[in-house]
């Protein structure tokens, strides 16, 4: 037994070094990435995106499932935006609360027929709104179907080459699309691109614009601070600039259009729709021989809302969890596959052995550990060296990334900010990063006993949004323009 024990042990410890090693490596290529930016940054002209008159169109698609709080003030946030050829185009996913009304009393919308550009499944449309009062916004209403569903309806009536996702309660930078489609301008081959998302919670929001960015007092909204941060500028900027990137968060990322239709649109039948969608592009484009450039661009900013309980941030990660296990097994065919190159070859692997199983290896690894030791199969000195593996080495990471977000972008100019997130990267380590690998070790569990709940995070209506009277009832239902 305690031959086995050993065993797993130094299984375990070669796995986490194996890991680090990993981790390192991205953390230096991301390093990098952001240093080569910081120094081309001066010599690119953002603001010429903004005042050409010829910058491509793009529509910005708004999903919205109950979301009366922010809704409203998402939407004048959106429009306020500083890109020339912008359409905004809401998706009210069949809202059991007033998020239709509250759009109609602010909007003044206007029932209108629209003929759609592309075609897609999709749940029944009951109607199509405009507003006299802001000719870019328009709002289509229908049954409800899913996050993905109402991506896939606002593609049909979408016009404009380009396409940002962008999560209800999401809230962009002024410059943010200037600065993205830049890389659509620059780089023809580009099909999607995402942008950094960073965390709200603690900041001040005045009229949906992120006014002075602070870290909260409370700890769980801190501590999802440093690991977005440690997520996109020790990860995704790295994968990114290895060809490998596979994740675009549903909450911004921008897209061609025309790619994505032929590709078939966000899949109805997973949880993780924006990720499948990017693994989906590699293929897509892989097996018809065409360019298939997508990449992770820092700069342009998406303001999001992170869970402030424990409950709903198990919700969220084991929903993540799971939409990656979906994602992996139905695009398995890849794996190992010379015709996908560096995502078949390098990057399909890696997610699978280390993202997918890496949280049963990390809780088992744990458990085998404390085992061995209660019972002497392992001395102390070898559970400290697996302890400084474990835990320790997340700390340099955490600092490496601190370092790359003040050297470039200096988001968090506050010392009690900085010094609260340096903090962070040392408490994490005691708790934190531990039940989450548990949740997502979980998650394997409820994707086999084909649990498929998405989950509900409770929001509290960032901005400042106040209650808006809307006329008590709606125009009657156009007809079934879903099948137009």
């Amino acid at each position: 037994m305690s031959d086995v024990l050993r065993a797993l042990n130094e299984f375990s410890l070669g796995y986490f070094i194996v890991l680090d090693a990993i981790y390192l490596v991205m953390a230096v290529i991301g390093w990098r990435a952001v240093e080569t930016y910081v120094r081309i940054r001066p010599a690119r002209d953002y603001d010429r995106v903004r005042r050409s008159p010829l910058s491509p169109a793009l529509t910005i698609l708004v999903p919205a499932y109950n979301e009366e709080l922010a809704i409203v003030v998402s939407v004048r946030a959106l429009l306020a935006n500083r890109y020339p050829a912008l359409q905004v185009l809401v998706i009210n996913d069949g809202s059991s609360d007033r998020t239709l009304e509250a759009l109609r009393g602010a909007f003044d919308l206007r029932p209108v027929l629209r003929t759609p550009s592309a075609s897609l499944p999709t749940q029944r449309v009951r109607g199509i709104y405009a507003s006299p009062l802001e000719p870019r916004l328009t709002v289509i209403d229908k049954e409800n179907g899913g996050k993905a569903d109402s991506l896939n309806a606002g593609l049909r009536y979408a016009r404009t080459p380009l396409f940002c996702s962008i999560d209800a309660d999401t809230m962009l930078d002024q410059d943010a699309l200037s600065r993205i489609v830049w890389e659509f301008e620059t780089r023809p081959d580009t099909i999607a691109a995402g942008g950094i998302v960073r965390v709200v919670n603690g900041s001040q929001v005045k009229d949906g614009r992120v006014t002075e960015v602070r870290t909260p007092k409370d700890w769980l909204p801190t501590l999802q601070i440093l690991e977005y941060l440690r997520a996109f500028l020790g990860g995704r900027i790295a994968w990114s600039r290895l060809g490998m990137l596979l994740i675009i968060s549903g909450a911004f990322g921008l897209f061609r259009r025309d790619v994505v239709v032929e590709a078939g649109g966000y899949d109805t039948a997973t949880i993780g729709e924006d990720a499948e969608l990017v693994m989906r592009l590699h293929r897509h484009q892989r097996d018809r021989g065409a360019s298939s450039r997508i990449i992770f661009f820092p700069d342009p900013i998406c303001w999001t809302e992170a869970p402030s309980s424990l409950r709903i941030l198990a919700r969220q990660r084991d929903r993540w969890q799971r939409g990656l296990l979906e994602m992996l097994w139905k695009h398995r065919s890849m794996l190992g596959r010379r015709r996908y190159g560096a995502v078949g070859m390098l990057g399909f692997p890696y997610f699978a052995v280390f993202e997918a199983f890496g949280p049963l290896i990390e809780v088992g690894g744990y458990l085998i550990c404390a085992i061995a030791l209660i019972t002497g199969a392992i001395s102390w000195a070898f559970a400290l060296l697996f302890l400084i593996l474990a835990l320790g080495f997340g700390f340099v990471i955490s600092f490496m990334t601190l370092l790359m977000e003040e050297r470039a972008f200096r988001r968090y100019p506050s010392w009690p900010s900085l010094g609260r997130l340096l903090a962070a990267s040392i408490v994490e380590n005691f708790g934190y990063r531990q039940l989450l690998a548990l949740i997502r070790a979980r998650a394997w569990w409820t994707q086999l006993r084909g649990s498929s709940g998405w989950g509900e995070m409770t929001r509290s209506g960032l901005g400042g949004a106040l209650p808006v009277e809307a006329p008590a009832e709606l125009p009657p239902e156009l007809p079934d323009l879903g099948q137009l």
